[in-house]
């Protein structure tokens, strides 16, 4: 499947947003996580509820996927993801992990660090993007694009 990733200036597109995205590190290293079941590794995000404030989506996102307990959340920008489905307009957010217990009882059964960009990604050719997008903004990190 094709998908067309535009970004955009805080808050300059939409206000009802679709999907929150955040490049966590803890010490220094990437967070990636993978559903129970699943096989493909992905960035931590997700919807954004009926009503929520797309801050309180990604933080409620961010603990539910990691288990962060203390962290420095920033909004890096917002973008839209064009499908065959059509759009979703979305926020991408930094995030400096202080702090992580386990990883609740929902969705996701794993979670590794590392800088080096995994091969099975759930999201494949969005990923890579977004976290280049962070990166470029923040830049503090350097992840390596060779695939692990």
């Amino acid at each position: 499947m094709s998908y067309e990733l535009t970004f955009y200036p805080l808050s300059s597109h939409h206000e009802n947003y679709h999907y929150v995205v955040i490049v966590a590190f803890y010490n220094d290293k990437c967070i990636w996580v993978r559903k129970r079941k699943g096989t493909d590794w992905e960035i931590p995000g997700g919807h954004v509820e009926p009503g929520e404030l797309v801050v309180d989506a990604a933080q409620r996102e961010l603990w539910e996927e990691t288990g962060a307990k203390e962290f420095q959340l920033t909004s890096v920008c917002d973008f839209s993801v064009r499908s065959a489905d059509g759009y979703s307009y979305n926020r991408l957010f930094y995030c400096k992990v202080n702090k992580l217990d386990d990883i609740p009882d929902f969705e996701m059964g794993e979670r590794k660090f590392t800088n080096k960009i995994p091969k099975a990604l759930t999201h494949g050719t969005i990923q890579p993007k977004l976290i280049e997008k962070v990166l470029e903004v923040i830049k503090i990190y350097k992840l390596d694009c060779n695939n692990e």
